[in-house]
């Protein structure tokens, strides 16, 4: 680089010198200090109790926001959002491989995001997921506080918006939050989630790694390569439940803001009420429901290991006021100790004729630092990029 350029590194330090355990063992040591990470306020008020309040006409100023915050929403031609036929990439022919991994880089690089049909992954399972955390979400307001975990990290989290201990106005979103591996957990209601959230994990992992293999190929490098650099078998695996109830002036509420996940890949279903958006171009676009597919975004880690060959997509959630949408996101990230970093493979050469974009960051600082956070765009992601000015 030249002598008057100057690298300008957007980080903040990070004190997290505590690390939470993953084993149930841990649940029972001395609680946290309360100054280190956001915790849920000691009640919480789901969003489903507050929609299904009796004459409930308008919402609540604490779930207000501006109405140009949702901003113009594009529609785009039938078939346009990229589609990966699965089985192709895992039992095709050489032809038709090589093609769906074309396809795959294709869609990380101009989408961030796409379907994946023929995945093997059962109707039934998805259907049964599903109603299992409708089940959840429908248990009563003092069964499901049995869940709502003190810290961020807690392994098993049932709480309201996104971090209610940061934010100002809140989002119109009950969640339930699982580490489902390396280590397996779940709430003990209601009775039958346990076991099939164990079938759902253990499948919808089998496919993120053969996609994460072929995505992995398309930049050119071995196709076990992310599995290794990053210890997939050792990955961070979160269960999101997510419950947007109806809402009566959906105009004025927001389920999520505009956000990247951190991670590398999110797998996600959803019930068939609509809501989710994706950026595209500059543009928000409508992702529609499609019965047996998963939809896929490319997360945060993704972007980093890639040196930005690949970005991470924005999508928000959107309410309405004619149906409760249920949507189930599956994030697949590295191992909790893995360095993510660019791959040294896609630095053209040390002499910088494509010098790393990002510095390497531990998954878990990283997964800290978001959820301990207001969730703003692409904000975490900054604070590791790396730009000359």
């Amino acid at each position: 680089m030249c002598g008057h350029c100057h690298i300008r590194i957007h980080i903040t330090q990070l004190s997290l010198s505590l690390r939470i355990p993953l084993s149930m063992a841990a649940e029972a040591a001395s609680p946290l200090p309360s100054n280190t990470f956001p915790s849920q306020p000691t009640k919480i008020t789901s969003i489903k109790t507050l929609a299904e309040s009796p004459g409930l006409t308008s919402i609540p100023a604490t779930h207000t926001f501006p109405p140009d915050l949702h901003g113009q929403v594009t529609s785009v031609p039938e078939g346009s959002i990229p589609v990966i036929d699965y089985s192709l990439l895992i039992s095709g022919t050489p032809g038709q491989r090589s093609k769906i991994v074309h396809e795959l880089g294709r869609a990380c690089q101009d989408w961030g995001f796409f379907m994946v049909i023929n995945h093997g992954v059962p109707q039934k399972l998805l259907s049964s997921i599903l109603d299992g955390c409708k089940g959840f979400f429908d248990l009563a307001e003092e069964e499901k506080q049995e869940f709502k975990g003190n810290h961020i990290l807690d392994p098993i989290r049932f709480g309201t918006s996104f971090n209610v201990s940061v934010e100002k106005v809140f989002y119109w979103r009950d969640f339930l939050k699982v580490s489902v591996h390396p280590v397996f957990y779940s709430p003990t209601k209601p009775a039958g989630l346990s076991e099939i959230s164990l079938e759902y994990s253990q499948r919808v992992r089998e496919v993120a790694r053969g996609l994460l293999k072929g995505i992995s190929e398309s930049l050119g490098l071995e196709g076990s390569y992310i599995d290794k650099a990053l210890n997939l078998e050792r990955g961070k695996q979160l269960f999101i439940a997510n419950l947007y109830p109806t809402c009566p002036q959906p105009e004025l509420a927001m389920g999520m803001p505009p956000h990247s996940d951190h991670g590398l890949l999110t797998l996600l279903i959803q019930n068939g009420i609509g809501g989710l958006q994706i950026q595209h171009k500059g543009k928000w676009v409508n992702v529609g429901t499609h019965p047996n597919s998963l939809l896929v975004n490319t997360g945060d880690h993704l972007e980093i290991l890639s040196n930005g060959r690949y970005k991470s997509v924005l999508h928000r959630a959107m309410v309405n006021s004619k149906g409760t949408r249920i949507s189930i996101a599956m994030v697949h990230g590295p191992s909790l100790d893995s360095v993510v970093s660019p791959a040294p493979e896609l630095l053209v050469s040390s002499k910088g004729d494509e010098p790393a974009a990002y510095i390497g960051m531990k998954y878990k600082d990283y997964l800290e630092l978001q959820q301990s956070n207001k969730l703003e765009g692409k904000a975490c992601l900054d604070r590791a990029r790396i730009s000359a000015v």
